[in-house]
């Protein structure tokens, strides 16, 4: 593996004084060593969050049970392995998913961290339930969106004629937890109790992520023995600049508090998911006490004008990629003076070596921030406003009307509020589809070119658990318009009083009320049959135009198509 700085003198003088200041105090030394010091005085959810320095040699104990897991679903006829999980459970399988994809003779993977009803619905039609295995995975061991996922799939199954009950089901979870007893109680095939000092978001290496992983057929052994390889490079003591993990997260850290706080990752083709787990890693860990960094996923790479002085670019480079492209847009960002930082991959198992050094870099920031990078503490008041919006709907039987705004207003309201060093998080509580994230792509690219601001997307209820954490204790820079479907049609959920559409719902309206008590700007708006018209409507008066051409092209196609 090889890092490429490209940062003009102006930034490394950035970083310098802050390598420096690692090597003095000892901060790589402390950090293997566990001194939770480096981060506050109280060690509580620190010391009990530091295993993911060695899990990667904890995992290789894991072997005989993962393969034991892999050889019951192939002597089962599993043709299916469906996840259920939220935030730290989900965004490292759903990398493993879009990256390495089934090797051969393997179960698709479906990543189900949603309830939208669409999304639950869409799931559940493509599998055939008694030939499908079901992952429960939760740290907590009692997530709401995970235990009504369980209660849909399990009526579902057991109702399959051919089905083998429990034996379609496996836990992931801590030592000790209430899915270890339900599992317990309903029989599945296989526990996984995964080390308790692990948080969510530092947990792909170990079960979490493995268990889907070898079950999608990877080399499990590789993908551990590069992170193996990336830890010990992350071990050096002597020179902070040699130490790729300390490089990236002081570089990240000392530019952050320079004012380029917007981490952006661009990625080859292959690894464009990673740059969402990313985005869960470090908004989660360091936005909070009115600072952090804020990751940029997914976002369109246009040209130099487009971005603001607050950018730290992360160029992730896959061998044999068709990276042309890319490359020239990276080029054309150095000599316009931004910083970029390049990692060249030589494989996809080289991610392995990726997951360790982003987790070791953000160990690293948290430091130079001055914040605790193992906590959450905003995470909980979305849950919080969740239970009041349920509770109110189970004692009216009508959830509070929102305010709905029109794609006009939508737009005179961002001229108003977008500026230099804000960006726009788009939050989409609705089923994924190709036109949709199209839309988005052309509504986050109108955003750019007119307010040379940043971007984001996120599906809601999945971003709850990762960057909601970000945009309630972060710097408050940040811009939300939420996208709400129309839920229609429903799905209950059984044993609950209420259905996955009010459920998502709740947690819309939820976070929209904690996003005001913290003063953030929020804008919501209605979705329609049609959600990527809405969106395309909204880009379309940001721009003041009736259609992008390339939309434009798109529907006259379609029309030709037709005839």
């Amino acid at each position: 593996m090889r890092t490429s700085d490209k940062l003009p003198p102006l930034f490394r003088a950035t970083i310098q004084p802050t390598l420096e200041t690692l090597n003095r105090d000892q901060v790589i030394e402390r950090i293997w060593s566990k001194d939770y010091r480096l981060w506050k005085p109280d060690p509580k959810e620190i010391l009990d969050r530091l295993g993911w320095l060695t899990v990667q040699d904890q995992m290789r104990q894991q072997f005989d049970s993962l393969q034991r897991c892999v050889a019951g679903a192939k002597q089962s006829g599993i043709k299916d392995v469906v996840l259920l999980g939220m935030g730290g459970s989900s965004l490292g399988p759903e990398v493993f998913r879009k990256t390495f994809g089934s090797q051969k003779g393997a179960p698709r993977l479906w990543v189900l961290d949603s309830t939208i009803p669409g999304w639950v619905r869409q799931v559940t039609k493509a599998i055939s339930p008694s030939r499908t295995l079901f992952l429960v995975a939760s740290k907590s061991g009692g997530t709401i969106e995970v235990m009504s996922l369980f209660a849909h799939f399990w009526k579902l199954v057991t109702k399959a004629k051919g089905n083998h009950g429990g034996k379609q089901f496996v836990a992931i979870t801590d030592p000790g937890t209430g899915l270890e007893t339900l599992a317990k109680e309903y029989g599945f095939g296989e526990i996984f109790s995964n080390p308790a000092d692990i948080g969510g978001r530092y947990s792909v290496l170990s079960l979490f992520g493995l268990v889907p992983a070898a079950l999608l057929g990877l080399n499990i052994s590789r993908l551990l023995d590069r992170a193996a390889g990336m830890a010990e490079r992350c071990r050096l003591q002597r020179d902070a600049q040699a130490n790729l993990g300390a490089y990236l997260g002081a570089a990240m850290g000392s530019l952050a508090k320079a004012g380029r706080d917007k981490v952006t990752v661009i990625a080859s083709p292959s690894l464009t998911t990673f740059g969402l787990w990313v985005e869960q890693l470090l908004a989660e860990s360091t936005g909070k006490e009115g600072t952090g960094l804020i990751p940029i996923a997914q976002e369109p790479v246009l040209k130099p004008r487009a971005y603001g002085a607050d950018r730290f670019f992360v160029y992730l480079k896959l061998k044999g990629e068709k990276n042309a492209v890319l490359d020239q847009a990276v080029q054309a960002l150095v000599k316009a003076d931004q910083p970029v930082l390049q990692l060249d991959l030589r494989d996809v198992y080289d991610l392995g070596a990726e997951f360790f050094r982003w987790e070791f870099a953000t160990a690293v920031a948290g430091h130079v921030l001055g914040i605790h990078p193992f906590d959450q503490p905003n995470v909980q008041e979305s849950k919080d406003n969740t239970n009041r919006v349920l509770d109110t709907f189970q004692s009216t039987g009508r959830l509070s009307a929102q305010p709905n705004h029109q794609p006009k207003d939508v737009a005179e309201a961002l001229s108003g509020l977008l500026q230099p060093g804000s960006y726009l998080s788009v939050l989409g509580y609705t089923t994924p589809t190709r036109p949709l994230e199209a839309a988005i792509g052309r509504l986050r690219r109108a955003v750019m070119s007119k307010y040379c601001v940043a971007t984001t997307f996120g599906y809601g209820p999945r971003y709850l658990h990762s960057t909601g954490q970000l945009h309630k204790g972060g710097p408050n820079t940040g811009v939300f318009l939420e996208l709400v479907d129309r839920m229609a049609p429903d799905i209950p959920i059984p044993g609950r009083p209420f259905s996955f559409g009010t459920l998502a719902n709740a947690q819309a309206s939820g976070d929209l009320e904690s996003l005001r008590t913290h003063h953030r700007e929020a804008i919501r708006i209605q979705l329609g049959r049609n959600p990527a018209s809405v969106v395309d409507a909204i880009a379309a008066a940001v721009t003041g135009t009736a259609l992008s051409s390339q939309h434009a092209g798109t529907k006259k196609r379609r029309r030709k198509t037709r005839r």
